[in-house]
């Protein structure tokens, strides 16, 4: 194996201004992370300014007049997020009088910065999904029922959204501006380092037999790690800065290799022993002992995963991603380049100890750095890198952008509180039939996902959903896993899918786009806990899996494999129009709640696999 050192892989080294702006923001947040100086009142800001700057600056104008109106709208990001960065936040006039006017000014002037960076850099879609929740911000009294709410003026709105926690700078911002951006620089540090090549190369020695065996070994290594890590950003960044870079390099696109990775990671969250949070809250909540949680989730997680690895296989055969023809062997790869197995030790140690993701992703760029220095031909020296130091700043803009955009959304539904509405009003509808109630919990748990962590998301839905749940006889443990599986959507699901987004920023994909791939690849999120509601997949209380949760789990295989087929028109070979059907058919029909109608799903389902086993000049696995 040639290890490559150089900036990023031999890329074209950025512009002076962008290359001192670039490396000068992630000196910045490693500092931040080592030191935790300051809070998020001043980071978020200082954050979102520095990157605003960076997008406009580095945009590549074709003529000097767009030269010229770039630079003027990095010097107003820069004004407004210095007015915005000295509002004082403790004082109480601004809520007695309204906002002074320049610091209103500089609010708006920050929010239509945004809406254009976010139009450029993420895309279009994303920019008019915000402009349409600040319309309904405005304009909401004017619609009828439930939606209606009574309106609020411009001040209201931009001091709401631009200078409280609660918008602009909250959550998601908060999350981009320290987990996400440290693990982006993390991946660049990587390639700029050789490290990148190395874990290339020994992907392809271990996996390289299967098609798409580094997507794979992506979904398994997410699983792995997700169970402890707790965060499914953090897992899909930490992962992700070595998955994404194989599976782009076998042929998958930037959007897929992001998507797969977020589905994994999201996934992560789910199989035990840690599940986040989820399941120390859930014995809580439930009565239940911890132990007996972690058992029971084991074959829905399980299950989960299956799901993935097969829509990845349907991906890889319908992209035709190659069978390698040769690979790199796996002793003299892991001679080359073993010494940058250190990094990876650093972030895996870390993560288990519980130390904070911003920390650990700051340690690991250290631990990067430090690795390749042990060889004279992995070295790199202060100006390369200073080139991969800016180009993880370069690389973080759209994430940082699309997460800012998905602060204002939140903010939204945090002022006119429509989130809480539109779940009393959703469950209110479903009092009387259980497939509807979990049809309209999913949705529940999506809005209010979109304006909470995933664990505060679970606690909010399961205060709101699960009695309607039980009251439609499921077990009080089963309506609870339904609802914390169904909290996890919002990681991957548009418009705001965080977990996809953290995805596209290592990826350099585009954010939108690279959810749309995630929640596809994440569709157990939505299958399993419709099997949980339907199948003895969850034993009974007290009982331990038997031979029911056996037969479940084989209900919900074969309805994966069939909704594989369905989706991406191939197995193990390209499928014909009749067997999509038959398979997604039969799929939808073993999820249904009669054992009749799933033991003719089963049948229908298997009579179109069936097809796909037979070993002719035609298979394509």
């Amino acid at each position: 194996m040639k290890e490559t050192p150089g900036p990023a892989g031999g890329a074209a080294p950025l512009p002076a201004v962008v290359l001192v702006l670039g490396a000068g923001l992630s000196l910045f947040q490693l500092w931040q992370a080592f030191t935790g100086t300051l809070g998020a009142t001043w980071l978020r800001p200082i954050h979102l300014t520095w990157i605003l700057v960076l997008a406009f600056v580095g945009a590549r104008a074709a003529t000097r007049g767009g030269r010229i109106r770039d630079s003027v709208l990095a010097v107003a990001a820069l004004a407004a997020g210095i007015r915005v960065i000295g509002f004082d936040r403790q004082g109480i006039d601004a809520i007695l009088y309204g906002l002074p006017l320049l610091d209103l000014a500089a609010g708006i002037v920050l929010l239509g910065l945004l809406l254009e960076g976010t139009r450029r850099r993420v895309g279009a879609v994303m920019s008019s999904v915000v402009v349409a929740f600040l319309a309904y911000n405005a304009f909401g009294a004017a619609l009828p029922g439930i939606l209606a709410h009574r309106g609020f003026e411009l001040e209201r709105i931009v001091r709401f959204e631009v200078f409280t926690g609660a918008g602009l700078f909250g959550l998601p911002l908060g999350v981009a501006s320290s987990t996400v951006f440290v693990f982006v620089l993390f991946g660049a540090l990587l390639e700029s380092t050789g490290g990148g090549r190395f874990f290339i190369d020994l992907a392809f020695a271990l996996a390289g037999k299967a098609r798409g065996g580094p997507a794979k070994a992506a979904v398994l290594s997410s699983a792995a790690l997700g169970s402890v890590s707790g965060s499914a950003i953090a897992n899909t960044v930490t992962t992700g800065a070595l998955t994404i870079p194989m599976m782009k390099r076998l042929g998958f696109s930037r959007e897929e290799a992001g998507g797969i990775e977020a589905a994994a990671s999201t996934g992560g969250q789910l199989m035990p022993p840690i599940m986040g949070a989820g399941a120390f809250l859930m014995a809580e909540l439930t009565n239940t002992p911890y132990t007996r949680i972690v058992l029971v989730s084991l074959l829905p997680a399980t299950l989960f995963f299956a799901g993935t690895l097969f829509f990845v296989h349907g991906l890889a055969v319908r992209r035709r991603i190659p069978v390698m023809a040769s690979r790199p062997r796996i002793v003299p790869t892991l001679v080359e380049g073993a010494h940058f197995l250190l990094s990876i030790i650093v972030v895996v140690v870390l993560l288990l100890l519980n130390y904070s993701p911003m920390l650990v992703g700051a340690a690991g760029c250290v631990a990067v750095v430090a690795a390749g220095a042990v060889r004279r031909r992995t070295r790199i020296g202060p100006a390369a890198l200073a080139q991969g130091l800016a180009r993880g700043a370069v690389t973080a803009v759209p994430v940082s952008l699309a997460c800012a955009a998905a602060g204002v959304v939140v903010g939204v539904i945090g002022q006119t509180g429509v989130g809480l509405q539109f779940a009393e009003l959703l469950l209110g509808a479903a009092e009387t039939s259980l497939l509807p109630a979990l049809l309209l919990s999913a949705l529940v748990a999506l809005v209010l996902g979109m304006g909470l962590p995933v664990t505060a998301a679970y606690i909010v839905v399961a205060v709101v959903a699960a009695p309607a749940l039980t009251g439609l006889g499921l077990p009080i443990l089963t309506a609870h896993l339904i609802l914390f599986w169904l909290s996890q959507t919002s990681n991957v699901t548009p418009p705001i899918a965080l977990a996809a987004f953290a995805g596209a920023g290592v990826a350099g994909g585009r954010p939108m786009p690279t959810a749309i791939q995630a929640v596809r690849l994440a569709l157990g999120l939505f299958v399993v806990p419709l099997l949980m509601a339907t199948t003895p997949l969850i034993p009974e209380a007290g009982a331990v899996p038997g031979a029911a949760q056996g037969v479940a789990f084989l209900t919900g295989l074969l309805a994966m494999a069939g909704l594989a087929v369905a989706l991406y028109g191939t197995g193990l070979r390209r499928a014909g129009g009749w067997e999509r059907l038959g398979a997604g058919a039969g799929a939808l029909l073993l999820l249904g709640g009669d054992p009749a109608v799933r033991l003719i799903g089963a049948a229908v389902t298997a009579g179109a696999l069936i097809p796909q086993i037979r070993r002719d000049g035609r298979r394509d696995s």
